[in-house]
């Protein structure tokens, strides 16, 4: 079967870009996922600047998907289901603004879609305690630097990668072993 070629951006930030993007990388349909910087008032940040957390950047991926092959509203299950959208700030021991759960649409229909899905894990109660995800419009995309760059991939053994992020990619192959490449 031929899947015709077509490529969407995607963007959300759930705290430590290492653990994001190790998840959304084994994905079918995904063509590339960078780890970046987004949502602040510095720019070309680096990851020195916003470990404070005071540019006002997030810790966030930038997915590259076709979407005849996996949906936007599909990547956004996957992050509710990666990440606690419940915390401030915080994603486990990483506490601070940079580490925030966000979603940066880059369209009306990826708002839309954000706004309907957070409706319904609020309505369904899915995480027992109020959503704090914010949904904002996307705004300028920096790269990080390219030791973070598919960074569980290569250092699998350390433990932070071990500790926090393997347990997320056995829950991947555990409930969504069918969208993985």
């Amino acid at each position: 079967m031929d899947i015709q070629e077509e490529k969407e951006i995607a963007t959300f930030a759930g705290g430590c870009f290492w653990c994001t993007e190790a998840v959304f990388l084994k994905l079918k349909g995904i063509r590339s996922v960078v780890s970046g910087y987004i949502g602040g008032k510095t720019a070309n940040p680096t990851y020195k600047d916003i470990c404070n957390g005071d540019t006002g950047h997030a810790e966030a991926i930038q997915i590259t998907f076709n979407p005849n092959e996996v949906s936007f509203g599909e990547l956004l299950e996957i992050f509710f289901a990666t990440h606690d959208p419940t915390t401030l700030n915080r994603q486990g021991n990483d506490v601070g603004t940079q580490y925030r759960s966000e979603i940066f649409y880059h369209n009306e229909e990826q708002k839309g879609i954000s706004e309907g899905y957070i409706g319904l894990l609020t309505k369904e109660n899915t995480f027992g305690k109020p959503i704090v995800t914010k949904i904002s419009p996307a705004s300028i995309f920096y790269p990080a630097e390219d030791y973070h760059q598919n960074y569980y991939n290569q250092h699998q053994e350390q433990g932070y990668c071990s500790y926090v992020i393997t347990p997320k990619i056995e829950k991947l192959k555990k409930f969504y072993k069918d969208r993985l490449k």
